[in-house]
């Protein structure tokens, strides 16, 4: 699959390249780190096939999402917007906002328990905190131009490698271990729950929404004699080399977590990983782990706030001021962090939330891009119509067993 998201003949220039990597910040939140962790701290090696497995799907899922936007110039939000009547469309926007607030759930408490492992702030001041500072992010958006964005952005994923995989350099993973965790397997209803999380968490519905939205600017490149084709060479390899990115980091939490903290007490939480981290592969590496998590929550939190924007945008034709969708999606964060819930369990609830949304985005994508009348000559192939379908089978097969699982015992 990924062979064929490969550019052929030249390399597309360098400002083609970068709405893949806004969507990718998406793909490392803290919501991700929770899952990763937690995967690796309590099953070892054994859903490191699931990780792998999500960012290939992830890989197809935002080129779909990328092509619908370059082609027809509407984001799939207007598409749905366009088509539903208003009682379904009302309904589907409600599911795609309650996933913009999980979202927004996982990202800000994340940059608020990194918050308090770097300067002990309590943790409702640091949500507070990550909020604000996504706006800040936003604003320079709005303000500089989204390939101005693009580059805070890129900036931040570098951040956030340097962090997350520095543990690897520590303590090298064993390649047999590894190897033996690409074979499709589970261990209980745990280890299902956190699959789900990590599909959650990886194939992210308010990112598929917001891609498309992002390379709708891309057609004004056409003005430089570019040919819609040719953007599409381009966006598929900055897909690839950005979800790669991506993966390899979200691979990296885990085995950091298999090899180096697997069954040692305290890392069902940020905050003990944190203190396990710091006892195991050292101060240093501790302290880049918290700056990364910062890094991730800042950037994605930014990220989620522009994706529901343009699905409320899309679904609705409002369009809310920053900082009151801000502090409406910021409310259920300080809730939970009010009510005393363990934040790092609701950052994998947050995830598992986010798994059962993909089908509303996914479904819809699939069929808009297979269909001629809306993509034209681009649209689907059979051959990828039919792996969307089994992606969408996948998570859907997936979501129903988590709900058998947990409620059968």
């Amino acid at each position: 699959m990924l062979g064929t998201m490969l550019v052929k003949g030249r390399l597309p220039r360098i400002g083609l390249l970068g709405p893949a990597f806004i969507a990718a910040v998406a793909y490392v939140d803290p919501g991700n780190v929770a899952t990763n962790v937690t995967a690796g701290s309590k099953f070892g090696y054994t859903l490191v096939w699931v990780v792998v497995m999500a960012n290939v799907m992830a890989v197809l899922v935002q080129y779909l999402s990328a092509k619908l936007g370059m082609v027809t110039g509407m984001s799939l939000a207007g598409h749905m917007g366009q088509r539903l009547p208003t009682g379904p469309r009302i309904a589907y926007w409600l599911q795609a906002e309650a996933i913009a607030i999980a979202t927004d759930l996982a990202e800000v408490v994340g940059g608020a328990i990194a918050l308090y492992l770097l300067f002990d702030l309590p943790l409702e001041l640091g949500a507070v905190i990550t909020a604000a500072v996504a706006m800040v992010v936003l604003r320079i958006g709005d303000l500089r131009g989204q390939q101005t964005l693009e580059r805070v952005i890129v900036g931040f994923l570098a951040l956030i490698a340097v962090g997350f995989m520095a543990g690897l350099f520590v303590d090298p993973p064993e390649a047999g271990p590894l190897a033996t965790g690409l074979l499709p397997t589970f261990d209980g209803t745990d280890s299902v729950l956190l699959a789900s999380g990590i599909i959650g968490a990886t194939v992210m519905p308010h990112v598929i929404y917001l891609h498309s939205s992002l390379t709708i600017t891309r057609l004004d490149r056409r003005g430089e004699g570019l040919t819609v084709r040719e953007l599409l060479s381009a966006t598929r390899t900055d897909v690839v080399l950005a979800l790669i990115l991506a993966g390899i980091l979200n691979l990296s939490l885990l085995v950091v977590a298999a090899s180096s903290l697997d069954g040692l007490p305290g890392t069902d939480t940020l905050q003990g990983v944190h203190a396990v981290v710091t006892s195991e592969l050292g101060a240093g590496i501790a302290l880049l782990f918290a700056v990364a998590l910062l890094g991730s929550g800042l950037a994605s939190t930014s990220v989620g706030s522009a994706a529901g924007a343009e699905v409320m945008k899309g679904l609705l034709g409002v369009r809310l001021p920053i900082l009151v969708r801000r502090v409406v999606t910021l409310i259920p964060a300080l809730v939970v962090l009010a009510l005393g819930a363990e934040p790092s369990r609701a950052l994998v609830i947050s995830q598992v939330v986010l798994s059962i949304g993909i089908p509303f985005a996914l479904v819809p994508l699939v069929v808009l891009t297979a269909r001629k009348d809306v993509m034209g000559e681009y649209a689907n192939a059979r051959r990828t119509t039919a792996a969307a379908c089994l992606v969408a089978a996948i998570v859907v097969a997936l979501n129903v067993s988590l709900l058998w699982l947990t409620f059968t015992g």
